[in-house]
């Protein structure tokens, strides 16, 4: 594995804007194929009107409630957790009558697939796509909300919750050469906050980092575990993106750190 550079993988406060913004492109960043953007709207900034151009995009509705209407068709409401896979080359509005926190996650795409909508509660029932992994000082649940459940060319999404004072991505695993990866924290309040690390060499770890609500750290390759400050819960978004089309669009195809693969990844649940 490539090392990774501290210096571009730490991105802060990517939640501090009103509106639409992109904080991640590979125009911008070490990653080849991912891109991260956050819509945050309320009363004062109640619409936003984007591309997607080449990228297929899916928008994670992390906070509060919204209308997303597609090329001009059908409006679709999003609440909490709810998201919808939008195909490149359209146009989207997004508009709240309160407020609403979006994650967007895009990548550029030769294929066009179908407009898709997940329902949280759909995901909740799922026990592919929605499951508690872990054990003592490791437990967390994950949520994937757009994975094998949506038709799609890259992008892989959900998010993870832990204990308070847990680590997550745990044990340490890596998989970069099938996809990219990135996280974004979220719903952590002050005084809440983690340490994430990145690293290729376990001797020399690139990046230990405090991480808050709103940053970012991009994974563009290396082992990935982070661990939440006692009393509190780490929880990020996670934002993948595979390398060939399709092929590499996989959740839970890991290389475990060898030192701590003797039960296996964690992910198992995934696969079922």
């Amino acid at each position: 594995m490539k090392p990774v550079n501290p210096q571009e993988v730490v991105v802060r406060a990517t939640a501090s804007h009103k509106g639409r913004k992109l904080s991640v492109t590979p125009a911008d960043s070490p990653m080849k194929r991912l891109h991260y953007g956050r819509i945050l709207l309320d009363q004062t900034a109640p619409k936003a009107v984007f591309e997607t151009s080449g990228r297929e995009v899916g928008l994670l509705c992390m906070a509060g409630q919204c209308v997303v209407q597609v090329n001009g068709g059908d409006t679709i409401g999003l609440g909490r957790y709810d998201a919808v896979y939008v195909p490149r080359g359209s146009t989207v509005q997004v508009s709240t009558s309160s407020a609403v926190d979006l994650v967007e996650c895009g990548a550029e795409v030769e294929g066009i697939y179908p407009l898709q909508v997940v329902r949280y509660r759909d995901v909740e029932q799922n026990p592919a796509l929605k499951f508690t992994a872990g054990g003592d000082a490791t437990r967390r649940e994950l949520s994937i909300l757009i994975g094998k459940n949506v038709d799609a060319g890259r992008i892989v999404a959900g998010f993870t919750r832990s204990a308070p004072g847990h680590w997550t991505s745990w044990p340490p695993h890596e998989h970069t050469e099938i996809l990219e990866e990135m996280y974004v924290y979220f719903d952590m309040p002050p005084p809440a906050f983690g340490v994430q690390l990145v690293y290729t060499t376990p001797e020399t770890p690139e990046v230990a980092t405090v991480v808050r609500d709103g940053d970012a750290v991009l994974m563009p390759a290396g082992y990935h575990p982070n661990v939440a400050a006692p009393g509190h819960s780490i929880n990020f978004v996670w934002l993948m993106a595979a390398h060939r089309e399709r092929e590499d669009r996989v959740f839970g195809v890991v290389n475990v750190q060898p030192e701590f693969s003797q039960n296996g990844s964690g992910l198992e649940a995934s696969r079922k």
